[in-house]
């Protein structure tokens, strides 16, 4: 394949996207860049972070988070990204807080030892419905109203609602394939890497690739468990089915997945069955 031909592969990605997003992602400078940005805080540091197909991340497939930050007063930090609509985002992000703690919390290690966390989750539409850009979800004593800080901070932010603030202004550009910002350097510097140079495209390149294997392995997985049941030929259906729905979730464009022998009837059929399911 050409470098022209992977340029292709990757010029429809954006910040949103749950693909670009790690590879976008496992750059400090980006996500300090958006997280001064969302918390509001310029003096905020990022010391490492943790993407989700890194070596390092002890979380496992389980979890699966897109960005944990470690900040540099200790605090753990986890971006979120998530374009889906059907899910219950207030559960996700609480499941994502618990494992964080549990992870980095040592059994009978007192609890005023337990790291402060931060989950910044960003998502395509205001699930929240409340017309705002940015939702700060605090915890309050119900009967006098005082805020309670147990080390849990709960950040939502979402791509649809502009209101005029900085926030909305990179959120706008989380919706981009393109992004020239000198507002947001870092983020712009980033895509045009990943987007237009050889070593960025291909980093893109070969998460694209892990991710499509991944898909076909669980599809044939789940293929078998079909074809036991109903017979071979439904269980290669299914499993066709269950690999390209895996992919059109990962934003995978089209021309992406038929590339790799799939019919544009298959395509359909598994683009269909994403849609009775939401």
């Amino acid at each position: 394949m050409t470098f022209e031909e992977k340029k292709e592969r990757v010029e429809g990605f954006r910040p949103i996207d749950d693909v670009f997003f790690e590879v976008l992602a496992d750059d400090k400078e980006v996500c300090q860049e958006i997280l001064r940005t969302i918390l509001e805080d310029k003096a905020l540091i990022v010391e490492e972070v943790i993407v989700q197909r890194s070596l390092k991340n002890i979380y496992g497939r389980s979890v699966r988070l897109d960005a944990l930050c470690i900040l540099g007063d200790g605090a753990k930090c986890n971006i979120e990204v998530q374009r889906a609509h059907s899910d219950d985002h207030l559960k996700r992000a609480r499941y994502n807080a618990a494992s964080i703690v549990t992870k980095n919390t040592e059994p009978g290690e007192r609890f005023e030892n337990v790291p402060r966390v931060i989950i910044v989750y960003i998502s395509e539409r205001d699930f929240l419905g409340y017309g705002r850009t940015i939702y700060h979800i605090d915890k309050v004593i119900r009967e006098n109203g005082e805020p309670v800080d147990d080390g849990l901070q709960e950040v939502f932010v979402n791509t649809c609602i502009d209101d005029g603030t900085e926030i909305a202004d990179l959120m706008r550009c989380f919706m981009q394939q393109e992004v020239h910002d000198p507002r947001f350097p870092k983020l712009s510097s980033r895509m045009y890497y990943l987007k237009e140079e050889e070593g960025g495209v291909a980093a893109m390149c070969e998460i694209m690739e892990k991710y499509m294997s991944e898909a076909k392995a669980a599809g044939i997985k789940e293929g078998k468990e079909v074809g036991m049941k109903e017979g071979k030929a439904a269980g290669i259906k299914e499993g066709k089915r269950q690999a390209i729905c895996r992919m059109i979730k990962k934003e995978f464009d089209k021309q992406t997945i038929l590339d790799l022998g799939y019919t544009e009837l298959e395509y359909e059929e598994a683009r269909e069955s994403i849609s009775a399911s939401v």
